[in-house]
């Protein structure tokens, strides 16, 4: 009985099935395997190479119409002109044009920058007279927040919810591979000052001389610094307002051989900016699947009374991007691990943390 030859793949499959090394190499391959997930960045959305690119330019006092014919369009000439570009997206508005430059998938991102650079700064004889020079400003996936908490609770307005967020801000931004942070919502301080005519002709105050001291009051800047047992010390001259009373301290003028303070002129207040937007959280009828989630076990942080489906609360979101290549997962758990070790230091017990986008969970 003849004996079948066995081919190129058969001989290599007798070869590993009766080689001792074979366990060896299945288990050197498991251990891999395994070293590639715990380490391979996991994320929602994969890090595309798709580099886009925003060009604004201020054209003041032209209408739409004219923004198209004179900046607009002949932008969009130059910027066909590059290599690599794909789509070219233009808006023209009163005063301003705006283009959007998407290059080819794999179009290395910073190749991508310099060509338009190059290729807008060569022409700025081309622009015409009245036109801003062109600000440039890339984008990519990383821009993205990977995860997004939102402050509300029962009680707190936008200015106290903003004050906490700020707080809390600051101490994730000292976290490892976090890129941006960003507050939505909310109020800031601010000190208003309303000048009084009747004091300012009293003390023969210019009011574009208080405008000018309390802008050389509002300034902070590096004098120098040298070198003190093996440690170098920086100067700095000047500081921003802080408060009210800060305000009422500025000097912006002299009387009779005293000095003027802004007090003396003027009424001084300290509050919640003007609101230009408002942010509210509300609940549906999932919120008590929610709750069940967090009692099981899942990393979520959630309300401590029972919030009512519909009702609007008033709220601060915090936005969170990470590095170019960091791991979401990593970046997101270290993010909530922080922001649960502020619960009762810096965030009240009271005020409720929602996870409102986690790119990063699996």
């Amino acid at each position: 009985m003849s004996q079948q030859r066995l081919g190129l793949s058969g001989r290599i499959a007798a070869y590993f099935s009766e080689s001792k090394l074979t366990p060896l190499i299945i288990f050197a391959s498991i251990m891999l395997g395994a070293f590639a997930v715990l380490t391979l960045p996991r994320e929602e959305e994969p890090q595309i190479k798709v580099p886009m690119i925003d060009i604004f330019v201020q054209a003041p006092g032209m209408s739409p119409k004219e923004v198209e014919e004179r900046v607009t369009t002949p932008m969009e000439k130059l910027l066909w002109e590059i290599p690599g570009v794909e789509y070219i997206y233009s808006t023209s508005s009163e005063g301003m044009a705006m283009a959007v430059v998407r290059y080819f998938v794999g179009t290395d991102e910073e190749t991508a920058v310099i060509r338009t650079y190059s290729k807008l700064y060569m022409h700025l004889d081309k622009i015409p007279p009245g036109v801003s020079m062109p600000l440039v400003k890339p984008r990519g996936i990383d821009d993205v927040p990977i995860l997004t908490l939102t402050f509300w609770g029962e009680g707190y307005d936008h200015f106290r919810l903003r004050r906490i967020a700020a707080e809390v801000e600051r101490e994730i931004k000292t976290i490892d591979n976090v890129s941006e942070t960003t507050i939505i919502g909310g109020l800031r301080k601010q000190v208003k000052v309303l000048l009084d005519p009747e004091r300012l002709s009293a003390y023969h105050i210019d009011p574009l001389a208080v405008i000018k001291a309390l802008t050389q009051s509002n300034t902070e800047m590096l004098a120098g610094r040298f070198s003190q047992s093996n440690y170098e010390v920086r100067l700095k001259v000047g500081e921003f307002i802080k408060d009210a009373e800060d305000a009422k301290r500025i000097v912006v003028g002299v009387f009779n051989g005293r000095p003027v303070y802004l007090g003396d002129v003027a009424s001084i207040s300290e509050g919640p900016e003007e609101p230009s937007d408002y942010v509210f959280f509300a609940v549906g009828k999932g919120w008590e699947k929610t709750k069940e989630n967090h009692e099981h076990g899942q990393f979520e942080l959630v309300s401590h009374f029972s919030p009512r489906p519909g009702e609007l609360y008033p709220a601060v979101t915090i936005a969170v991007a990470k590095r170019k290549g960091a791991n979401a997962i990593v970046v997101a758990n270290q993010v909530l691990e922080k922001v649960e070790l502020l619960k009762g230091r810096i965030i009240p017990k009271d005020v409720n943390v929602t996870v409102t986008r986690n790119y990063g969970e699996t």
